[in-house]
């Protein structure tokens, strides 16, 4: 049995419980809009730049006992599209299986992913998201999903596996992408640049992003997971994406100059 141990607790997010779950109540202060969602698509800073993003998200979805996590991967290690498809991760506000039965099947459908851990053993981009479902959903499963640089076919593909997983599955399933958009440029250029990627986003284009990204450049660290995302939302006939909440590192540290931009969005 593997057992995942926070990576970035006390980096990203407090590793106190009490205090975790108190913070979380800040960002997500009520759930009465809430409803079922095909996906979403949040932030992964640490909590006091892109928490509040993600709040806003999140307190917009009735979160299912089973979601798929798609995040980059930042540190280099595993394969360039790995999946968990057992194991538990030991978090901070207590255990979360891995749903088995649903990564199987995604794996058994999907020529690019691998099975495997590696890539998940230090990576933040998709534990910062663990909290915030557990919040909302105590019997919490998961199917972590770590993403490198992929061609577009690749996405597409993953993404039609993802799809057909989904759509033979029982239970509801909800799909997170993480991301942050620009990274480390003054606000007005993140907000362009941003803008652009946002506006495929909403047109639920998988393609259009993925071309977009690459076009223009922008450092849109998590567009691979996003892409596949979308793809899967399109094939399970996603109707509308809402951009709940766009915001910058600036916004919370003051400094417009160098900035990293969020984006939260809900897909129905």
């Amino acid at each position: 049995m593997i057992i995942r141990q926070p990576a970035v607790a006390n980096q990203f997010y407090t590793a106190d419980p009490f205090a975790l779950r108190r913070e979380l109540s800040q960002y997500i202060p009520t759930t009465v809009h809430a409803h079922p969602a095909k996906a979403a698509i949040c932030p992964h800073a640490g909590y006091i730049y892109s928490g509040h993003v993600a709040g806003a998200v999140y307190s917009k979805i009735k979160v299912p006992e089973h979601v798929v996590i798609l995040g980059p991967n930042h540190t280099g290690y595993g394969s360039y599209a790995e999946i968990m498809t057992e194991g538990i991760w030991q978090m901070p506000m207590g255990e979360v299986p891995i749903a088995s039965d649903l990564a199987l099947s995604i794996l058994e459908k999907s020529d690019s992913l691998s099975d495997g851990y590696q890539a998940h053993l230090y990576e933040h981009s998709l534990e910062v998201q663990v909290p915030f479902l557990q919040y909302l959903q105590p019997n919490l499963k998961i199917v972590p999903i770590c993403l490198g640089p992929l061609e577009l076919s690749s996405c597409l593909e993953i993404g039609k596996a993802i799809s057909e997983s989904i759509t033979e599955f029982q239970e509801p399933v909800l799909m997170v992408a993480s991301t942050d958009m620009s990274h480390y440029v003054p606000a007005d250029v993140a907000q362009r640049l941003d803008g652009l990627a946002i506006k495929e986003v909403l047109r639920l284009d998988p393609k259009g992003l993925y071309e977009t990204v690459k076009q223009y450049g922008i450092s849109m660290c998590g567009y691979i997971p996003t892409t596949i995302t979308l793809e899967a939302c399109r094939l399970l006939g996603a109707q509308d994406a809402e951009l709940v909440k766009y915001a910058t590192s600036g916004d919370v540290n003051g400094d417009y100059s160098r900035v990293v931009g969020y984006a939260g969005f809900v897909i129905k």
